[in-house]
């Protein structure tokens, strides 16, 4: 396993639409693993491969609930309901936040590592965390969503000075 180079706005891979992956290989295997150590390493809650100049369908998540960690192949939102606005930060965009408009709960399917049909169900935070990760899949930030962006380094001083 390796960790890999998390690619930065504006890189214009970000802005690219990722490829269907058809190959279920030990190629996959291995950037599926280096996805998670990539993202446990940057203290991320999900990454998707063009974070790190990979133009693959490829995604996982891991928002530290009983899921564990979530790989997914081709991850595609089948169901979708409710909505919640919330913050929002990512691995590609330092520094910066935003509050942003999502579906509440969700319905995803994909594959798996070997390419079985997967389904997962997620409510609130995980469900942000999938449709933040297929945004990137289609060349979306989630800068071009949030009805605001502030910068999360800039801090009021103490006594208000």
């Amino acid at each position: 396993m390796s960790i890999r180079i998390i690619v930065k706005e504006p890189d214009p891979v970000l802005r690219e639409r990722a490829k269907e992956v058809t190959k279920f290989n030990s190629n996959l295997h291995k950037l599926l693993r280096d996805m998670a150590e990539t993202m446990y390493d940057a203290e991320g809650v999900g990454l998707a491969a063009p974070q790190i100049g990979i133009l693959k369908r490829v995604i996982v998540v891991d928002v530290g609930d009983d899921n564990g960690l979530i790989e997914m192949v081709n991850p595609e939102i089948i169901e979708k309901s409710g909505e919640q606005l919330g913050p929002e930060g990512c691995l590609s965009i330092p520094n910066i936040n935003g509050d942003v408009l999502r579906y509440k709960d969700i319905k995803v399917k994909g594959q798996d590592r070997d390419g079985n049909e997967i389904i997962v169900e997620a409510s609130e935070y995980l469900a942000r965390a999938f449709q933040h990760e297929v945004d990137h899949l289609n060349g979306i930030l989630f800068t071009d969503l949030a009805e605001n962006v502030y910068d999360i380094t800039a801090r009021p001083r103490p006594n208000g000075g």
